[in-house]
């Protein structure tokens, strides 16, 4: 399965515009900014973005690892905090912080954190922000 999200974004760093979309026009083109990025300005926010996915992403891998221990999630509420900074290059996502609350009946403290770990490991956000990235790029002029 191949999911895809697009951008468009026209001018300079600071003081250009873009859109966020994805095909399932979930996001039919939201816009953002420097200004929403990194002044709190109305507008999307990329990492926003990839930290909400992260956290649906981490939900549902407790789910399913809470089903392979013979478990079921009564309910799970999870936060994910992603740090924005700067590298060498620029702006930089220089961490990512989870946060669970979770009602699973019958676990005990130690099997909820050893499948807590689990997901926040096995995740597919979480593996996706260690994998490579390959990239096509064209020049149109």
């Amino acid at each position: 399965m191949i999911v895809v999200g697009t951008s468009n974004w026209r001018g300079a760093f600071r003081e250009g515009e873009g859109t966020i979309s994805t095909t399932t026009k979930t996001l039919p083109g939201v816009p953002y900014t420097f200004a929403s990025r990194f002044e709190g300005a109305t507008g999307a926010i990329p990492e926003e973005l990839l930290a909400a996915g992260h956290a649906a992403c981490f939900n549902h891998a407790l789910a399913n690892i809470s089903g392979q221990n013979n478990l079921t999630v009564d309910s799970v509420h999870t936060s994910v905090e992603v740090t924005m900074g700067t590298d060498d290059h620029g702006p930089a996502i220089t961490g990512v912080h989870v946060t669970t609350n979770a009602t699973i009946p019958g676990a005990t403290e130690e099997k909820f954190q050893q499948m807590a770990e689990g997901a926040r490991a096995w995740c597919a956000f979480s593996k996706a922000l260690s994998v490579e990235i390959t990239m096509t790029a064209t020049l149109v002029s």
